[in-house]
């Protein structure tokens, strides 16, 4: 899976959620949200790069994306391993949708990523 280290110098917002995401770039009036206006965006330069889960794929997906307030780019896209997915849809009650990373998806992508 060495498709991931050429992201490692690329700094990841591992809190960032795909509803987080949205309200962050796409909302109007994004200013003040989560905790101030220094979290405002001020420009098209200000972008995230982050990692959602797509379990509307089978097998589910795990997916960097970049984005800023004209939209958003997928980095790269891999299937998540099988007991990672299995877990992660038993966490979502096998509930279709897209989300943001758990923990133990996490030190995955960061082993694969950094090599830890």
């Amino acid at each position: 899976m060495g498709q991931l280290r050429r992201f490692k110098d690329l700094v990841i917002d591992w809190e960032m959620t795909p509803e987080d995401a949205v309200a962050l770039y796409l909302e109007w009036g994004n200013n003040g949200y989560r905790g101030g206006y220094q979290n405002a965006v001020r420009s098209k330069t200000d972008h995230s790069n982050y990692f959602v889960v797509n379990t509307w794929k089978t097998p589910p997906t795990v997916t960097l994306v970049r984005r800023n307030s004209d939209g958003a780019e997928e980095l790269v896209e891999l299937p998540l391993p099988e007991s990672l997915a299995r877990d992660f849809v038993t966490s979502v009650h096998g509930h279709k949708g897209v989300y943001g990373v758990n923990e133990p998806i996490r030190q995955w992508l960061e082993r694969e990523i950094f090599g830890r």
